[in-house]
This record gives structure tokens, C-alpha cells and sequence, in this order.
């Protein structure tokens, strides 16, 4: 029950936040909203604003005319707040809980609506920036998301600061080191020969030297032990480069920062968590990772239930990155996501007329395969991984 209590948290958050940036967006610039929906249908409760108050529905399944169970409302309440204008929009919780939605007048989305009247209150009757206005809203929602995110770690933590001292601290499991039997308070001395004083002398020979097999000499209960071991490899997000790695950290003490610093480091935490995305396109493209190695919901959802179990800070540091993966990932330009409808609303300034309807939908519906896709292709991988564990 953790691991799915913690999935429906992360992903609802970071997909409500998304929405709700969509939602803002649209009530800044007088576009009507049609609904905002937490969670995906079919609807279990809904609030729709309407003149002179608002009207409360209940679904759940009844009989209809024929006598057949079908979901629909089942109880209606009307709360009266006389000189109240209304407008129509539906706020709904639905019952898949995982994410949400928000529709829009006048935008042609996932629901194949094509209906447009250029209103004035419509999507498309506004303004080419105030059309990407609303449809960026939700990757910046999400970039914000993550920024504030690590700023609350690092004013609740501090900056984290290694020991240079060359002594394990931790060995992490299913690694080299780990492999090997290294434990917590061996103190390596050298590598290859190399005499280590530091823990950047450490790092600094492991790292040249991925995938390899090194000598080293390490000091337990005040003897001197020697081992040789295979190193595994780990890519720089920043460089790219594949630099080699045994699974031991060093201790770490917290200092107190300033609220600069901690905008500074989050800023850098942020900026790291879309270079990680980057990093692991460039590596399926190069054929350094497989598509194989793509994880979705059920993959978030084991990886939110380890980091809750785990702690406070691993689960928020997760849903930081996500919420950069979710930020990253909608704005690529592809029909469907928020990216593509900001590419057609780019091409449609340069040859200054929107393009037909009939383009639109054929359009969105090359996207709805490409992300159908992409969705399949990734649960098939996690059920792979689920039976092969």
C-alpha cells in the first residue's frame, strides 16, 4: 500500500501542478475552462460554477431506461450564492487518480473536439504569444515545481559536505565494492600503486579507469588488506563522459546556508535534473542504453515506494525529478504534447493563417499514435522488469 499511496502523491502532484499552470495561464487571458479535472475519467464528483451559484453531482453507477448499469450522476445538489455571474467550468475529481487534465474553448486536444468558432473566449482567437503562453504554462508550473522542490531540501538539510578523508562511509549494495566486501570504516590507501591520501584521490583513480580491473590496499582493524576488483561505470550528466565507479560514498556533514545560496544550489539542481533527461536521450540515440531500459508509471511507482521507505528527502528528490522529466518531455515538439501545439502555433505565425481543421486533427492524431507507442513500449518494459524480479 506505500508504494501505490506514494505513486498517487507523486504523480498527482506533479501532473496537478502541470494543469494547474494550464489553468492559470487560460483564466489570465480570458479563455474559457471548460473543465479541470483532477485524476482521469470517469468522473466521480463535480463541481461546475454556474450563475447564481454551484452545482454539486455525485456519480456512480445506476440503472438507465433498459435497466442496465451505466456511470452517470446519481445525486445533484444546487448551492444558490445569488449575483454570482458563473462560468461553466466543471471542477472534477475523477476516479483513475493518477494525474489530470484541463480543457480549454477553442483548442483542438486528446478529446478530438473540433469544434472551433473563433470566439472570443476560444483559444485560437487570441494572439500567437498568448496561445504559447498557455501552452508553455505547464512546463514552467513544472520547472517551478522542481526549484522549489530543492530549495525546501537544501534549506531543511543544508549544503551537503564530504569527508576528504579516504574512509568508506557507506557501501552501496549490488555494486563492486559491495561485491567485494568492502564495509563501512575501511580506509583505502592506495590504487594501482598510486598512493591515496584524499577522497579525491580515491574518485580521481577509479574514475579513469570504468569497467576495469584495479588492484587496491585498504586498511581494516589496523591491518593492511590487498583486493582487485572489476569496476562498473556511471555518465557525467554534465560531460557525458563514462567515468568508472566502485559503489562507496564518503561521510557527509550538513552546513547551514543562506536563502541565496539555496537559490544558487537549487538553480543548479534544477538545470541537472532536465541534463539528466538529455543525457539519457543521448544515450539511447548513441546506443549507450537501450529502449529497453525506459521505465513508466509502474516503474515511478516502485521507484516513489522505495524513496518513501527511504525517507522524506529521497521521495521530494524524486518528484523534482520527475517533475523536470514530465517539463522536459512535454515541451519536445511533438504533436499531442504541449511542445507540438506550440510548434503549429509557431508555423502558423510564420505563414500568417492557421491551418485547417481537417490538418489539425490529422495532425493530433499522428501524435495519439506516436504517444500510444510510447506508452506501450514502456509498460511492456515494466512488466518485463516486475516478472523478471
Amino acid at each position: 500500500m506505500t508504494t501505490l499511496f506514494a505513486a498517487i502523491i507523486l504523480l498527482g502532484v506533479v501532473i496537478f501542478i502541470h494543469e494547474l499552470g494550464h489553468y492559470l495561464a487560460a483564466r489570465s487571458i480570458g479563455v474559457k475552462v471548460e473543465r479541470f479535472s483532477v485524476g482521469y475519467p470517469p468522473r466521480l464528483i463535480t463541481l461546475t460554477s454556474i450563475k447564481d451559484g454551484w452545482e454539486f453531482r455525485l456519480f456512480f453507477y445506476k440503472k438507465n431506461s433498459e435497466g442496465k448499469l451505466e456511470w452517470g450522476p446519481v445525486k445533484t445538489i444546487n448551492i444558490n450564492s445569488p449575483g454570482r455571474k458563473g462560468t461553466n467550468t466543471e471542477y472534477c475529481f475523477a476516479v483513475v487518480p493518477f494525474g489530470g487534465y484541463v480543457k480549454v474553448a477553442g483548442i483542438i486536444d486528446e478529446s478530438m473536439d473540433a469544434k472551433l468558432e473563433y470566439k472570443s473566449y476560444e483559444l485560437m482567437s487570441k494572439p500567437k504569444w498568448q496561445q504559447i503562453w498557455f501552452m508553455s504554462a505547464g512546463v514552467i508550473m513544472n520547472t517551478i515545481l522542481a526549484f522549489f522542490i530543492f530549495m525546501g531540501l537544501y534549506n531543511y538539510t543544508g549544503r551537503p559536505v564530504s569527508s576528504n578523508e579516504p574512509i568508506i562511509n557507506e557501501v552501496i549494495s549490488d555494486t563492486p565494492a559491495f561485491n567485494a566486501g568492502f564495509k563501512s570504516g575501511d580506509k583505502i590507501t592506495s590504487i594501482e600503486g598510486s598512493l591515496i591520501s584524499t577522497w579525491n584521490d580515491l574518485t580521481n583513480e577509479v574514475s579513469q579507469r570504468p569497467n576495469q580491473e584495479i588492484a587496491l590496499v585498504y586498511l581494516r582493524e589496523g591491518k593492511l588488506n590487498d583486493i582487485k576488483l572489476i569496476t562498473s561505470f556511471q555518465i557525467n550528466p554534465e560531460t557525458g563522459d563514462t567515468l568508472g565507479m566502485m559503489g562507496v560514498r564518503p561521510s557527509i556533514k550538513y552546513q547551514a546556508i543562506s536563502i541565496l545560496e539555496s537559490i544558487q544550489m537549487s538553480s543548479i539542481a534544477t538545470a541537472r535534473g532536465f541534463g539528466l533527461v538529455i543525457l539519457s536521450i543521448k544515450m539511447i540515440s548513441s546506443g549507450q542504453a537501450s529502449v529497453k531500459d525506459l521505465g513508466g508509471p509502474i516503474m515511478i511507482a516502485q521507484l516513489a515506494g522505495e524513496t518513501a521507505k527511504a525517507g522524506m528527502i529521497p521521495f521530494f528528490s524524486l518528484m523534482a525529478l520527475i517533475s523536470c522529466n514530465l517539463a522536459f518531455l512535454n515541451i519536445l515538439p511533438i504533436p499531442g504534447l504541449d511542445g507540438g501545439h506550440i510548434f503549429i502555433t509557431i508555423i502558423e505565425g510564420i505563414i500568417r493563417r492557421p491551418l485547417s481543421i481537417k490538418m489539425r486533427m490529422a495532425i493530433q492524431q499522428v501524435g495519439m499514435v506516436l504517444l500510444l507507442m510510447l506508452m506501450v513500449t514502456v509498460i511492456i518494459n515494466d512488466v518485463g522488469r516486475l516478472f523478471n524480479n
